[in-house]
């Protein structure tokens, strides 16, 4: 879906397919099929944005063979849908039974993560839709943070110089801007916007910057605004967003049992918890809820929970979501006289493991539909404009 700034700034309004991810083409095809067209018939609109996850083996034939990506591009057009930004941070196999650490392998300073996010810059460059002004692939922050050491962090450096060099270079070629947005996330190198600024400083800022996932942003227990004056003061743009919302617990104590419903095998669900002492971290939820005393994390302090909730619905009680949160991160992005970002992407991909069983078919269907919905209607109450069309 399409919204306009006051700025004059399209805003372009998509879901990401990583939440019914495929492992080759026909799958990739088979989901549009059956998931995107119907969401955007169900939303009554005449196009829809899709953020596409393209696996290493599907990206691999879409940037070597014309023949598939023109394949690709026709299932695309003929299903009402539009691509401008690509999820780049899962490599493969999102869909197994077991993700966990492996969606941060290979890391940026694996020189495969490099070709694989060149990769989806020329593809996603040769499927831009021909008004949009730019392209943007989310990618993973350089690491996860116990397995970084000084030789990597190195080799990340050239290896993003080498990513701002291959992207000018597609401009020069193609006439098409993409750029490339680090997405902070619990646990890995760059967490938070203070990571990120420490981190990332000095990247070409026309290519490279950050992709702000509002649910990593509320697990972090940072403010909007603030993170938005750091990342600011670094010279990151805000290359893309990702809306999405995080569970949260203001007794973990008395939702011991309603949090333990969240704790599924596949994903990893980092959790924090904030008291005066500051942040506390535990990488997964079990871990958090493991002993008498919440495995570490202070029981007397609210709880944050990286697991992507719903934005239209709340969890059960006394749980919530930080759906509040996210309105203020939106509102900090879009609602002043300027647009900081042109790319917000709805993010939920958990919607198959969240407790009650999965989610599939007409449901799933729904539930993207009424994600996206609420989003729109957010963005409508700041001020933007409806112009999909």
């Amino acid at each position: 879906m399409r919204l306009r700034h006051a700025d004059g700034t399209l805003v372009h309004l998509a879901y990401c397919a990583n939440v019914h991810p495929a492992d080759d083409l026909p799958g990739v095809l088979d989901r549009l099929g059956r998931y995107a067209e119907p969401v955007r018939r169900l939303l009554g609109v005449p196009r829809l944005s899709i953020g596409l996850w393209l696996p290493r083996p599907v990206a691999a034939l879409l940037a070597a063979e014309p023949a598939a990506l023109e394949k690709l591009r026709a299932a695309l057009d003929g299903g009402g849908l539009e691509v401008v930004t690509l999820n780049g941070f899962p490599y493969a196999g999102f869909g197994r039974e077991v993700v966990k650490t492996d969606v941060y392998l290979p890391d940026w300073g694996d020189p495969e993560r490099l070709a694989y996010t060149v990769d989806l810059a020329r593809i996603l460059a040769a499927l831009l839709p021909g008004d949009a002004v730019r392209g943007s692939v989310s990618t993973l922050p350089l690491g996860w943070a116990p397995w970084w050491d000084g030789e990597r962090r190195d080799r990340a450096r050239r290896h993003l110089d080498a990513l701002a060099a291959e992207l000018d270079d597609l401009e020069e070629r193609t006439g098409r801007a993409v750029r490339v947005g680090l997405e902070p996330e619990p646990g890995c190198v760059v967490e938070t916007t203070a990571d990120a600024a420490r981190h990332l400083s000095g990247l070409d800022p026309r290519r490279l910057g950050v992709c702000l996932d509002a649910c990593h942003l509320a697990v972090a227990f940072e403010e909007p605004e603030e993170a938005l004056a750091r990342l600011d003061a670094a010279g990151l743009p805000v290359v893309k967003t990702q809306a999405s919302a995080a569970l949260h617990a203001a007794d973990p104590r008395a939702a011991r049992s309603a949090l333990a419903a969240f704790a599924e095998p596949r994903y990893l669900h980092q959790t924090r918890a904030l008291d005066a002492r500051g942040v506390h971290r535990a990488d997964d939820l079990p871990d958090a809820l493991g002993g008498a005393s919440g495995g570490g994390l202070p029981v007397d302090a609210p709880w944050r929970v990286h697991f992507h909730m719903p934005l239209h619905a709340d969890p059960p009680a006394p749980l919530t979501s930080t759906r509040a949160e996210l309105a203020a991160t939106l509102r900090a992005l879009v609602g002043g006289p300027a647009a900081r970002t042109d790319h917000i992407e709805v993010e939920t991909y958990t919607w198959t493991v969240l407790p009650g069983g999965g989610t599939a078919g007409d449901r799933l269907v729904a539930g993207i539909a009424a994600e996206l919905d609420w989003t729109r209607a957010e963005l409508l109450r700041l001020g933007l404009t409806d112009e999909t069309a």
